[in-house]
């Protein structure tokens, strides 16, 4: 379905979308059914254009070596995730992407690192944008969606508590943005990976192409104009219209019986810090609140294990069963002390 509220059939739209030099499919992270929803157009696709490239948001530029060592099937799956460090770079569920994977090892498609290291991310929004280098900003202009952005911040965290934390959390999604579409712009150069006029397909959250803005405005900006984006879409009881645009949305039926339970969740929004990982904000009413966790703190070890990043905190809870307690070894004004996180029992 596009903007307009035209319908299409897959069959009508493919040979279209095929046509472009990129194509941008959003997904939620943790969503079984959008990664079956990216495989399925995916394979639609190749079936059309097979000089095909296949950019993934997942994985940073350090780990192209492991992903071109994949396809060229000289890794199991096991050693791929260690060689691409895939749970210090990325933490969601690998089970979700491999069908992905496996197609384009299957396929000869090239894969593609689009992103930035956590620690680039982790340095622009702690220390801010005047610190990193211009050499190491990818070329990045002054954003089109500062307000898209904004309201994203103001959602999560009160800024009279954090007035620069706003200009952090900017500068951060937009290297994020933008080297994302330097990569994909690379990659769509004539005879560059695949063939002379490649098709190139990047997987990314929803957040990075949702309303032109992000990755699309980046994209444009680099004069690479020929591209459109899709978003998966399972409409709700009300049918309500999405909130967030594409130039076409696939409706989705409800898969919800098939989908994995929720990983548990201390409810905080977390930024990296040198010592482990530092809590901006806590939801009320939260596990973290429960276990006396609060703005500023730093969690440095989880389940006696060293956290060094987001995705090492996001690795235990997906280990971590309902109805148990996490210890969380917390630093408060140079202090580390122990607190028990404790989970509810499975509903």
């Amino acid at each position: 379905m596009t903007d307009d509220g035209e319908r299409h059939s897959t069959a009508a739209l493919m040979p279209e979308l095929a046509e472009r030099r990129v194509l941008l499919l959003g997904e939620q992270h943790d969503r079984l059914d959008h990664h079956r929803w990216q495989l399925y157009t995916l394979a639609a696709l190749h079936a059309h254009r097979p000089s095909m490239v296949i950019g993934l948001e997942m994985l940073p530029r350090e780990a192209q070596p492991a992903l071109d060592a994949w396809s060229a099937g000289e890794l199991d799956e096991d050693d791929f995730l260690a060689a691409s460090d895939w749970q210090q770079a990325w933490g969601f569920d690998p089970a979700l992407y491999l069908p992905i994977l496996h197609f384009a090892r299957m396929q000869r498609i090239p894969l593609v690192a689009l992103n930035v290291t956590p620690a680039l991310r982790g340095r622009l929004a702690m220390q801010g944008w005047g610190a990193v280098p211009a050499e190491e900003r990818f070329g990045i202009t002054p954003p089109a969606y500062r307000e898209r952005l904004t309201a994203i911040f103001e959602r999560h965290v009160d800024l009279d508590d954090d007035p620069a934390g706003l200009e952090r959390f900017i500068a951060a999604q937009l290297v994020w943005d933008r080297a994302m579409a330097a990569a994909l712009a690379d990659a769509a150069r004539p005879g560059n990976l695949a063939g002379p006029d490649p098709l190139v397909v990047g997987l990314m959250g929803q957040g990075h192409l949702a309303d032109g803005d992000g990755v699309p405005a980046q994209l444009n900006d680099l004069g690479l104009t020929d591209h459109q984006s899709l978003l998966p879409w399972t409409p709700q009881g009300d049918c309500a219209a999405p909130a967030e645009h594409a130039d076409a949305r696939y409706v989705l039926g409800d898969e919800s019986a098939f989908q994995p339970a929720d990983p548990l969740r201390l409810g905080v929004l977390l930024e990296a810090h040198p010592d482990g990982v530092r809590i901006v904000s806590v939801n009320e009413g939260s596990v973290a609140e429960q276990a006396g966790l609060a703005a500023g703190d730093v969690i440095v070890t989880a389940a006696g294990v060293t956290v060094e990043v987001p995705a090492d905190l996001n690795l235990i809870l997906r280990r971590q069963a309902p109805g148990t307690l996490l210890p969380l070894g917390v630093m408060r004004d140079g202090v580390t002390r122990e607190r028990l996180a404790r989970f509810p029992p499975a509903s």
